[in-house]
């Protein structure tokens, strides 16, 4: 067959638009310091989860699951991890899924239902944004943490018929901007109205809450409460549980077409989680040390620009594109893995580099962050 070289020219002339914007996204090794990784209490590397997955192998559980969980790729260690959860987090029943981007657009493309109405911060993840794209029903975004907005989108609804369950999706801690949404008056408007509460907890599962629970431990447990708790960044592993009513998890076997047809993650993976939900109890002193750092480093970086968040995740907001990626082009050439985050990841005038605060990290390599950082930014 001949080949043709406009075959993917729509796609070509595509990266050419990204990259005269600035916007054209590359892979590359990892090096340098880490100031860009989720792995906040520095588990990914922890040699208790090596020999956790060492005694998984012993004892005969298998690196593969050989296929879907409702077929024969449900495993031991996934109920056992599913069990073990739900009664860490205080739930009555947890869903093991392959990944946090599937979970959340499972939830948010399986649970509501036609006539529904799903309430969104302006700023959830893109995962959550596939999930609304597949949503049966209407979905209103509201400006980011106006807890006023989302009442009066439920209450506007309401008035103009809408006589379905009202849907809260938010992140408990944002992923570019650090910020804590207000979970205690969002559950009180949930409650109000008899909405359903769904809060992602990709960024603060293991690094925040008692035993790590995460900000929305408190709520766990509440029949209009479903969490997602994110396995792959403080946890140190890969996958995600949804945690919630039993009702929640049946529903998500039986309608849910991101758990039906995906192969089940490695059983393999299920025994390290199960092992990093016992770090979290056994070593509370990694969340201790977090905080130190995380004041350390708003200590030393905020003067330089970084906003202050009281969490890992320190915005330093430089505005365009490419002056943002120069700054992390020669940070990096300097040895500190900083990365800049550019739209449509963020909105449109507010590249930044985003600063990540991890126990991979010392008080020492801040200040020597915080001294490069005063040399390069504009």
């Amino acid at each position: 067959m001949a080949k043709n070289p406009g075959l993917f020219a729509n796609q070509a002339a595509d990266l050419q638009r990204l990259s005269a914007e600035g916007r054209v996204r590359r892979l590359q090794e990892r090096r340098g310091i880490d100031f860009s990784s989720n792995d906040y209490l520095g588990l990914a590397g922890s040699p208790r989860l090596s020999r956790a997955i060492g005694e998984a192998i012993a004892r005969g559980v298998p690196v593969g699951s050989g296929g879907s969980r409702l077929l024969r790729g449900n495993h031991n260690e996934h109920e056992a991890l599913e069990s073990e959860a739900a009664a860490f987090f205080g739930t009555e029943a947890a869903l093991y899924c392959s990944s946090g981007f599937t979970a959340n657009s499972l939830l948010l493309s399986t649970l509501p239902q036609a006539g529904d109405l799903i309430v969104h911060d302006e700023l959830i993840h893109a995962s959550a944004h596939e999930g609304l794209r597949l949503a049966r029903c209407e979905a209103i975004a509201v400006p980011h943490n106006d807890v006023n907005a989302f009442e009066a989108a439920i209450t506007t609804w309401r008035r103009s018929g809408g006589t379905g369950r009202p849907w809260i999706a938010v992140e408990s801690l944002y992923s570019m901007d650090g910020a804590k949404a207000p979970l205690s008056d969002l559950a009180t408007i949930a409650e109000r109205h008899e909405a359903i509460l769904l809060i992602d907890e990709a960024h603060a599962t293991g690094a925040f809450g008692p035993d790590g629970r995460g900000l929305a431990a408190a709520l766990d447990g509440n029949h209009n409460v479903v969490t997602l708790k994110t396995c792959g960044k403080a946890l140190g592993c890969e996958g995600a549980l949804v945690c919630g009513p039993r009702i929640v998890r049946d529903f998500l076997v039986n309608r849910g077409r991101g758990f039906i047809f995906s192969t089940a993650p490695s059983p393999l993976m299920a025994s390290a989680v199960r092992e990093a939900l016992r770090i979290l109890v056994a070593e509370p002193e990694r969340r201790t040390r977090l905080e130190m750092l995380v004041t350390e480093a708003e200590r030393q970086l905020a003067p330089l620009g970084a906003r202050r968040t009281a969490s890992p995740i320190l915005p330093l907001v430089i505005g365009d594109p490419a002056p943002t990626m120069a700054v992390a082009e020669r940070l990096q050439s300097a040895g500190f893995d900083v990365r800049g985050i550019r739209p449509p990841t963020v909105p449109e005038g507010t590249s930044r580099l985003r600063i990540s605060i991890t126990l991979n990290i010392d008080a020492q390599d801040i200040a020597a962050l915080a001294k490069a950082l005063a040399e390069v930014v504009p």
